[in-house]
């Protein structure tokens, strides 16, 4: 095998791969990335037997072949090559090294036999369709950061995407909880997705799909099975397993009846709850609320470090309340907004709050109450 290809492209292909490269394996050839060569084209193709990312970039393909090269080492010589480049990547089969030049740079890798590379098996896919890269953005950006960090609950342990009854009809919608809090995102559903079954999208291939999502003009297009997913545009495709498990019953959390109503301006709140929580103990990072009329009193009473209070003008009509928060959910709920408002609906001190951005309820956060 010979070819040579660009310095940035080789990059994105390679950064791409070793990301999805488990570090610490057993089986050496889960560490490498599969190169393969033909015709004008170059693919790369790396996995952790769950995930499976494949990359094709265009090359000067000399001799067309294949071979396997550790990613992170070939991820860190390109990276540290000079910029504008022109990489070359032969393979000698006879002594089983990769020599990769660039310039006055030569380097020779080891490679393990393409033969041993395993290959995600091909699923038949019930539900194909394609959508916007930012519908796709929007959906997982908004819903990751509820996912459960929990390996017990492994079914928490990633976005549930499915497809929803709402006001309006039927909705692409994501789903995400800890048991602490809860991000419930919708999205117009495309054509194709009505037979889609609901799967469970893993936190890694949730943070590896995100890496395909930055082109606002981009059309990603999706195939869902009962037991795989796949993101593809024309460079890329990510092939991963879905959770195997059932996501609990979400909507029974989320309050129906909380009439006390909060407006207030997303960032300042976002600002106030971090200035206050400076002087919360760690563990427990309580951040109180205390609501009367058009008025909010953040406070943080920690006995062992100090304590804090901050005044906001909000707009609340509603009887007095005083209810405790995680300073820390309060900020990721917060940090989701978009627009310039963000409206809380309390019931009690002791019940779920709901948060959404100003009237629009196609994005609605849950967060559970702590004692204070």
């Amino acid at each position: 095998m010979k070819l040579s290809i660009e310095r940035a492209t080789l990059l994105k292909a390679v950064a791409q791969a070793q990301s999805v490269v488990e570090r610490r394996n057993t089986i050496p050839i889960l560490a490498n990335v599969l190169i393969e060569a033909e015709g004008s084209t170059a693919t790369f193709r790396a996995t952790d037997l769950d995930i499976e990312v494949v990359d094709t970039a265009p090359a000067q393909v000399e001799r067309a072949g294949a071979t396997t090269v550790s990613a992170v080492t070939l991820n860190e010589i390109v990276r540290k090559l000079p910029d504008g480049a022109l990489v070359s990547l032969t393979e000698d089969g006879a002594s089983g090294r990769l020599t990769i030049e660039a310039g006055r740079s030569n380097f020779s890798l080891a490679t393990l036999p393409k033969e041993d590379f395993p290959v995600m098996a091909t699923s038949d896919y019930a539900a194909n369709f394609s959508a916007p890269a930012p519908v796709l953005r929007r959906l997982f950006d908004k819903s990751k950061f509820a996912i459960s960090t929990e390996e017990t609950r492994y079914y928490l342990n990633g976005v549930y995407m499915h497809v929803a009854d709402a006001d309006g009809g039927k909705v692409l919608r994501c789903v995400a909880t800890d048991g602490h809090r809860l991000a419930r995102v919708d999205a117009d559903l495309p054509e194709g997705a009505e037979a889609m079954a609901g799967v469970i999208v893993p936190r890694k291939t949730v943070g590896e799909l995100r890496k395909l999502l930055d082109d606002d003009e981009m059309q990603i297009a999706v195939s869902v099975s009962e037991t795989k997913i796949r993101f593809a545009t024309p460079d890329i495709t990510l092939t991963s397993k879905v959770i195997d498990g059932t996501f609990p019953d979400y909507t029974r959390v989320i309050p129906q009846g909380n009439t006390r109503k909060m407006e207030v301006d997303a960032a300042e709140f976002a600002k106030a709850v971090d200035r206050v929580a400076t002087v919360a103990s760690d563990r427990s990072r309580a951040v109180k609320l205390q609501l009367d009329e058009d008025r909010l009193i953040l406070s943080v009473n920690a006995p062992d470090t100090g304590a804090a209070e901050e005044e906001l003008a909000v707009a609340y009509g509603d009887e007095r309340l005083e209810i405790g928060f995680n300073a820390k959910y309060l900020l990721e709920i917060a940090s989701q907004v978009d627009r310039e408002n963000a409206v809380f609906m309390f019931n009690s001190s002791g019940d779920p709050t709901l948060m959404r951005e100003g009237n629009d309820t196609s994005a609605v956060y849950v967060v559970m109450p702590m004692r204070v």
